[in-house]
């Protein structure tokens, strides 16, 4: 069984190993691989379409760019703030296959639009979209592992994979685009982006996802405000929230 808060809390005091996280046979798990490589692909696209929007930002504002691109990520805190924990509620409820591939087409096609744009109100609206799908996915991505790895010691270590996952693609992302940025234009990275997503999609949609498992019925109040309310009732996580101030 995935960890309790209080035990989550105590792994969450240190930042994941590297020879600790890759010491297990978790890649040897097709359906985890797959969908591993597919969060990475999503994150070196959504890497690439960062690097790019600050680029596309400069070309449409000029000295207005900062503010461009306040607005830009504004819009994905309040995305992710609003969407991510009603979609959290209703990941058990939906065909999850079929759900995450639908939003990676979705913020492939998004991407696809966004070397197009003119006006800094449709680089709004095409991000308004991304975001929207990202942050759906990112809950019902993350509800579909202790589902396909249901043993609790596999569970953490995907879950440090993850982090580091995302740690490193700080990283890689901007040390890629430069390189890229060398040989094309800003516009040929929102292609990458399309290729990231696209290849998450193909990615998800070659795997068999295991059925959610049936879970007491719960209002729409409880399912979407259970998270924050746990993680505000423990101790140790209310500490890393006032650290990350």
């Amino acid at each position: 069984m995935p960890k309790t808060p209080q035990q989550i809390s105590l792994s969450c005091e240190r930042s994941p190993d590297i020879s600790e996280v890759l010491q297990f046979d978790i890649p040897s798990d097709r359906t985890y691989r797959h969908l591993f490589l597919a969060q990475v692909m999503a994150l070196l696209g959504t890497g690439l379409a960062t690097v790019a929007l600050g680029l596309l930002a400069f070309d449409l504002a000029g000295e207005g760019a900062a503010m461009v691109l306040g607005t830009v990520f504004t819009i994905k805190i309040v995305a992710y703030v609003a969407i991510a924990p009603v979609a959290g509620a209703f990941a058990d409820r939906l065909p999850r296959r079929a759900f995450l591939v639908s939003l990676d087409l979705v913020r492939a096609g998004v991407a696809l639009a966004l070397p197009f744009v003119t006006e800094v109100w449709q680089v709004y609206i095409l991000i308004i979209l991304l975001q929207s799908a990202s942050a759906a996915f990112t809950p019902a991505f993350q509800a579909t592992i202790p589902d396909v790895l249901p043993e609790e010691a596999r569970y953490t270590r995907a879950l440090s994979l993850s982090r580091l996952a995302y740690d490193l693609e700080n990283i890689v992302s901007p040390t890629l685009a430069a390189l890229l940025l060398a040989v094309m234009s800003y516009n040929s990275l929102f292609l990458g982006t399309v290729v990231g997503f696209t290849a998450s999609a193909f990615l998800v949609v070659s795997v068999l996802l295991p059925s959610p498992k049936a879970s007491e019925p719960r209002g729409i109040y409880d399912r979407t405000t259970r998270g924050i309310r746990i993680y505000l009732a423990t101790p140790r996580l209310r500490g890393l929230l006032a650290l990350r101030r």
